[in-house]
């Protein structure tokens, strides 16, 4: 591990820094979906790096890049859901009580409450992530995977029981079904998902259709925002971001509990009534959720995001293994990812403050949602377009009835739940 690695895996941090603050602003666009055209254009990456110097280790640059993008990304994604109510599908859960301080003029205490959440998560998890992958290695894995399906049913009984009312609770069971079902379709079902750059996966379009796309034709009807104050002052403590860190650290490490499902579990069990506070605790959840999917990665093989997955690909097995050199430089990208992190989540959300009034969403919101579409033709072709618009039909389905969206993350748990009981169907 030389100076001149250490050097190049710091500016990959840099640059991912800023495509992860690109797919963090961008409402409907995530880092998973750059990280696949990362990993699709990876031998022309390659061969660019090596005309510059032919004894780096491009793996672990590239792969540096696509952490720290999914680092920042964690950070940024929250702006977006405050200043123009198109969340990421990991802060669907902040979409109301960001919205509430917006509207109160108060949006920057917004974004600070979450840059303060994602900055204690980002320190907790990089504190523990040596001595959990220790013990990960050293038997705590073999003991937590026997309790996954328990966990999952678990969880999604909650989701579902959480609604309030009878009606609400049966529409809760039918949309987790059913996104659940398209989730097992898109994992199992042999559909040819072959766009322009070759193979792609029908992920995309399942979870863009059925969190992205309905949070933007959502964002359509909202209406002009007052002006934006911003005191300053930190409006939240460590204490939110440290629970943050408990939901986290189950969905790093459990399939099919998104940073969203460990943010909503973390709602019943450890409820915030300030908006600010909530806020704190769901943008811990992503932030930790980033970093310790890289502590399953090197401790399982197996990915809980889409950026590690790509990473996986990447990387190999290198990895792999009690602190091994690549992933502690890894762990270096994400530490310095989470310092410009929050940083850059304040800046931006002082530039978004003061250009909120000025911002025509509407044009901005169908801008994204006509390059969804394109992106998504052209990395799964015309199979990926049906599984766009049927995730949307089943995405709007919340919207329409007017009740949370948790429950969509069925996509995930049930495919997970159906191969543990029954193993694969098709």
């Amino acid at each position: 591990m030389g100076p001149e690695l250490i050097l190049l895996v710091i500016a990959a941090c840099i640059v991912g820094s800023l495509i992860g603050t690109f797919t963090g602003v961008v409402p409907g666009i995530h880092v998973n979906t750059l990280a696949s055209l990362m990993l699709v254009s990876y031998p022309a990456i390659e061969t660019f790096i090596l005309t510059f110097t032919s004894s780096v280790n491009v793996p672990i640059i590239v792969s540096a890049l696509i952490m720290s993008a999914s680092v920042v990304h964690s950070f940024v994604d929250f702006v977006p859901s405050v200043f123009i109510g198109a969340p990421d599908p990991d802060e669907v859960l902040t979409t109301l009580p960001g919205h509430r301080l917006l509207m109160q003029g108060q949006g920057m205490r917004a974004v600070r409450a979450a840059a303060i959440g994602s900055a204690v998560g980002a320190s907790c998890a990089l504190i523990l992530a040596v001595p959990l992958q220790y013990l990960m290695l050293h038997g705590l894995a073999d003991q937590l995977d026997t309790f996954t399906i328990a966990v999952l049913l678990f969880t999604i009984s909650a989701m579902i029981l959480k609604e309030r009312g009878i009606a609400n609770k049966v529409w809760a069971a039918v949309i987790a079904i059913l996104s659940g079902t398209l989730g097992l379709i898109c994992m199992d079902v042999p559909i040819p998902a072959v766009g322009l750059f070759g193979e792609g996966t029908l992920l995309f379009p399942l979870l863009t259709g059925l969190f992205g796309i309905p949070a933007l034709l959502e964002s359509f009807k909202n209406a002009s925002v007052p002006e934006q104050y911003d005191d300053g002052v930190p409006p939240v403590d460590h204490v939110p971001g440290i629970k943050g860190v408990i939901m986290g650290t189950i969905a790093g490490w459990y399939p099919g509990i998104t940073a969203t499902v460990g943010a909503s579990l973390s709602s019943i069990f450890m409820p915030e009534n300030k908006p600010e506070r909530f806020i704190s605790v769901i943008a811990s959840v992503g932030t930790v959720t980033s970093i310790f999917s890289l502590i399953t990665l090197s401790v399982s093989g197996s990915g809980r995001s889409g950026t590690v997955l790509v990473i996986k690909d990447i990387i190999g097995e290198r990895v792999s293994g009690f602190c091994s050199p690549d992933f502690l430089l890894l762990l270096l990208c994400a530490a310095i990812a989470s310092f410009l992190g929050y940083h850059i989540t304040i800046s931006v959300g002082k530039m978004m403050s003061k250009l909120t009034d000025r911002i025509d969403t509407a044009f901005l919101n169908k801008t994204v949602l006509c390059l969804i579409v394109v992106l998504v033709l052209l990395l799964t072709g015309p199979f990926g377009l049906l599984v766009l618009a049927a995730a949307i039909l089943v995405g709007m389905i919340p919207i329409t009835i007017g009740m949370g969206r948790i429950s969509l993350t069925g996509c995930l748990m049930l495919p997970v739940i159906i191969h543990g009981l029954f193993g694969l169907i098709f």
